[in-house]
């Protein structure tokens, strides 16, 4: 059974940073892609970032790019989600989800075979 947990979450100000961590367990994690994706309230999921299964591929949403870093560890079965620069639109639940396969392609459009209970993201104007 596939289990991804999240955390690093909070309450930041606009301008500050998070880290968030997905740990997965249950999977050969090294053999495929990860990705985050963020609902906010009255709105629907939508893709944040991706990464493939080395580490060397890697896509943002606009709304993200050059603020936040996906990056993962395969010895440590975990992914991250640097965010800098974190503005009050930004404020979501985060969920991590696993890709169908080694590339990011597929989670681009929001297809991914399990996602965890995802983290509380709130930034403050």
């Amino acid at each position: 059974q596939v289990q991804l947990v999240e955390s690093g979450g909070g309450l930041v100000q606009a301008g500050g940073s998070l880290r968030l961590s997905c740990a997965a367990s249950g999977r050969i994690f090294r053999n495929y892609a990860m990705g985050w994706f963020r609902q906010a309230p009255g709105k629907e999921r939508e893709f944040v970032a991706a990464i493939n299964w080395n580490g060397y591929s890697t896509k943002y949403a606009d709304s993200v790019e050059g603020r936040f870093t996906i990056s993962r560890d395969n010895a440590k079965n975990t992914v991250y989600l640097q965010m800098n620069s974190l503005k009050p639109e930004d404020t979501a639940v985060y969920y991590c989800a696993t890709g169908r396969d080694s590339g990011w392609q597929l989670l681009l459009r929001s297809e991914y075979d399990y996602r965890g209970q995802g983290t509380q993201v709130t930034v403050s104007s």
